[in-house]
């Protein structure tokens, strides 16, 4: 594949929000301890600029230079940041935005189209060719699955600490909206920890 385009796309170690299973957006809150074999040979690693993917980044490839990108980052969940199911479930705003989130957005918050123009703006930065290896968030993993295998947003997994690799032939594919030429996941963390 010496012409691909590939992503390898990491979503970051869990933080306690995720463990509360609340919205957690842009807050910036850090990692909960991991346990990850660390690759010491990566160069360059890319990926969103809050603090758990920075912190995740570092743990996977102590030896990296990372590039932070704020593009890279997860939908802003506005008023609903912090909050889980259970705090929102009886909010009416909430319930037509669970049935139809790419109509309506987070009250102060995010549209999901916002949330695809931002990555795609991102992914547009790097060379027609090349491996790209970026720390992020479930969000923006699960829009760029969705981009190379045509399947729904919600039916995509990104699992926290999984490695995600896809590729097409050429940056001019992915752009073009055309599948991705493969696919493989794999986790990169201790169990215990995802």
């Amino acid at each position: 594949m010496g012409h691909a385009f590939i992503l390898r796309l990491i979503r970051h170690a869990p933080t306690a929000g995720n463990v509360r299973k609340a919205y957690i957006g842009w807050t910036d809150e850090p990692v909960l301890p991991f346990t990850v074999q660390p690759d010491e040979s990566k160069q360059v690693v890319w990926g969103s600029d809050l603090l758990r993917c920075r912190q995740t980044a570092q743990g996977f490839f102590p030896n990296a230079k990372y590039i932070a990108d704020s593009d890279f980052r997860e939908l802003h969940f506005g008023d609903w940041e912090k909050m889980t199911y259970n705090d929102l479930e009886m909010d009416a705003h909430y319930r037509s935005w669970i049935d139809d989130p790419k109509k309506l957005a987070p009250p102060n918050g995010e549209y999901f189209q916002q949330l695809a123009w931002r990555i795609d703006a991102a992914v547009e930065r790097f060379s027609e060719t090349g491996d790209f290896t970026v720390v992020t968030h479930g969000g923006p993993i699960r829009y760029l699955l969705s981009r190379a295998n045509g399947q729904p947003f919600f039916s995509q997994q990104a699992v926290h600490g999984h490695c995600y690799t896809i590729a097409w032939t050429s940056k001019s594919a992915y752009k073009e909206g055309q599948r991705c030429i493969s696919y493989s996941a794999e986790p990169l963390m201790a169990n215990g920890n995802t």
